[in-house]
């Protein structure tokens, strides 16, 4: 049995970027389906119902000969779905009901605070201090990106909610970076993502979540489009390129590093709004990108030490052992605006 070959970190790091720009044109297809009429939920169980069927074949071919690995990597398979795909996605829509969209999304991308703690507290993985400046640079950009400061009053209740959705996107890297079970990244994404939609359907079936979907044309980049494009470009997009090879990438690059990296879906989503949406950004939000990236590559800096002092008595690089062995949008937001 041939073993799956894991990508460089330089590719892990491509990876991440091409995940991100995907996730990030969540925000613009979704939105073009909310203003026809649909319910956020609906949107999304379409979105990451078509991301499984198209990742279903190319999954089930890495999974030949290593079927037996389900035995202990299907609660990593439960984990990413409920949580990073579901409970990241729900507890995201319950917040923007009650409080701004910025403020909830803020709320959201302090999962990477949640990974970065969850590293030190169970893995002994302590912070240095450049990873303490990228993450306060990065939070600052991504609160300048998203205007927060002009987002509106608080829900106390909207803020828990998004704290919450905070929990289902640490859980997303925490458990796409562990390898383990020896469970193939594209498997792991497949079967989150159809336990993911089993569950939002569910919601919307006992009436616990607003259900609504129409066929009615659909408005992007200035032009009035069937419905099924939005439906299109964000099962694609959105759920197959984003989730599967986001999980491809954090495992090459480790959690704490893919949880950074994906700070940039905000930036790709901003772009993808001024394309399709004719959302132009203002100069706030370019010095929020710019911040933003300065704040990844502090971490990256960071990263860069540690890994280079990972080498035997030979000289030889060591085995490094994955940064996460147990289990959380992006996981992306949709809308960004």
């Amino acid at each position: 049995m041939t073993a799956t070959r894991t990508p460089s970190t330089q590719q892990g790091l491509t990876l991440a970027l091409i995940s991100a720009a995907a996730f990030g044109t969540a925000g613009p297809f979704g939105k073009s389906l909310l203003e026809a009429g649909w319910s956020p939920v609906a949107a999304v169980s379409a979105r990451v119902a078509i991301g499984a069927l198209i990742l279903a074949v190319p999954a089930a071919l890495m999974m030949r000969g290593k079927w037996h690995t389900l035995r202990d990597g299907w609660p990593a398979t439960v984990m990413f779905g409920a949580f990073g795909v579901g409970v990241a996605q729900v507890a995201f829509y319950q917040a923007v009901q009650l409080i701004p969209v910025a403020i909830a999304l803020m709320l959201e991308y302090l999962g990477i605070l949640l990974v970065v703690l969850w590293l030190w507290a169970r893995h002994g993985q302590r912070p240095r201090i450049l990873t303490w400046v990228g993450m306060g640079l990065a939070l600052v950009g991504l609160a300048l990106v998203l205007d927060v400061f002009g987002a509106g009053s608080i829900n106390i209740e909207g803020v828990l909610w998004g704290l919450f959705a905070a929990t289902g996107l640490a859980t997303y890297f925490i458990v796409s970076a562990d390898d383990s079970h020896g469970v193939p990244p594209l498997a792991i994404a497949t079967g989150g993502l159809m336990l993911g939609t089993v569950a939002l359907v569910a919601l919307g079936g006992f009436g616990l979540v607003a259900w609504d979907w129409n066929t009615s044309p659909v408005l992007l980049a200035g032009d009035l489009m069937p419905f099924w494009v939005s439906l299109l470009g964000m099962g694609a997009a959105a759920a197959a390129v984003a989730y599967g090879l986001g999980v491809i990438a954090t495992r090459a690059i480790g959690s704490k590093m893919a949880s950074f990296f994906g700070l940039t879906e905000v930036l790709f989503a901003v772009l993808f709004a001024w394309l399709l949406l004719g959302q132009l950004p203002g100069l706030v939000q370019l010095l929020g990108g710019a911040i933003i990236l300065t704040g990844v590559v502090a971490v990256k800096l960071d990263e860069e030490p540690a890994a280079a002092s990972k080498v035997n008595v030979s000289g030889e690089p060591a085995t490094v052992v994955s940064d996460v062995t147990e289990c959380g949008t992006p996981v992306s937001a949709l809308p960004t605006k």
